[in-house]
């Protein structure tokens, strides 16, 4: 069979297995091909069909994430390298970047904080918008950290993220002109389905309402957000009215941002000035 057929056949077999077949059967032919997805599309005529491609649909057929298959993932403006130790980054997540690009428009952060770092999407994304900038990602995972720092290097942002294994903001001292946060926040007892069923546990679960996490970041924030910086944290779906008042309890302004879907998806939690305004 053809490139083309080949595509086609593997669209149909990934439908049982994926929101989106024919991507995912485009890249699995790019990864097996070693080359990229738009050089695929535009020399599929003139290739043949790699002896590996079978066995990469089956894998995919199987459940595993095409991220996990292929090693990478965009996020942002950048590609990062993912494996089983780290959290798929999603781009759900980029309203975060989107928030701290609105907060910080016509200046720049000079220091990034980035909790629950997994492999460094969020500070990476940062570090890429802002060249001045400078930041610390923490995770608590060793696994999780690796795959961040050879991001970084990867990336040429090496000398300026540094990562270390940390408990969230224990023992940081800050303050920080931006926070990245995208904590655990899925309730133990919730009934998961497709990618995340192969995803890392810690980094999604949070237990029993999937607020755990939250309770112990807010508390730290007020010491940790310089003056005239801010915090984006992301949430789940149903969660603002919870994590909200978790923030505004410890004193900070908080107003929520939705992603593309139209879910509440970030809060920015900014110090109330003295006029009532973030």
């Amino acid at each position: 069979m053809t490139i083309p057929d080949t595509l086609r056949a593997a669209s149909v077999q990934l439908g049982v297995a994926s929101d989106t077949p024919r991507l995912d059967a485009e890249l699995l032919m790019a990864h097996a091909l070693g080359l990229s997805r738009n050089d695929l599309l535009l020399r599929q005529r003139d290739l043949t069909v790699p002896p590996g491609f079978a066995a990469l649909i089956a894998r995919r057929l199987a459940g595993e994430p095409i991220a996990y298959i292929i090693g990478y993932r965009d996020f942002w403006t950048i590609s990062l390298a993912v494996t089983p130790d780290v959290l798929i980054p999603r781009p759900d997540s980029e309203t975060l970047i989107e928030a701290a690009v609105t907060h910080f428009v016509g200046r720049a952060p000079q220091s990034i904080l980035d909790l629950g770092t997994g492999s460094g999407a969020l500070l990476l994304a940062g570090l890429s918008e802002w060249p001045d900038a400078h930041g610390l990602g923490i995770d608590a995972s060793p696994g999780a950290l690796a795959v961040a720092q050879g991001n970084a290097e990867r990336l040429g942002l090496a000398d300026r993220a540094t990562f270390h294994l940390g408990d969230w903001a224990l023992g940081i001292e800050g303050p920080f002109d931006l926070i990245l946060i995208n904590p655990p926040y899925i309730a133990r007892s919730a009934t998961l389905a497709g990618d995340v069923l192969h995803e890392p546990d810690s980094a999604l679960f949070a237990g029993a309402e999937g607020l755990d996490d939250y309770r112990r970041i807010a508390p730290d924030l007020p010491r940790l957000i310089a003056p005239g910086g801010m915090a984006a944290i992301e949430i789940g779906y149903d969660q603002k009215d919870a994590v909200s008042t978790l923030l505004a309890e410890a004193g900070l302004r908080v107003r929520a941002l939705q992603d593309l879907a139209g879910h509440d998806r970030c809060l920015v939690a900014t110090w109330p000035s003295s006029d009532g305004t973030a």
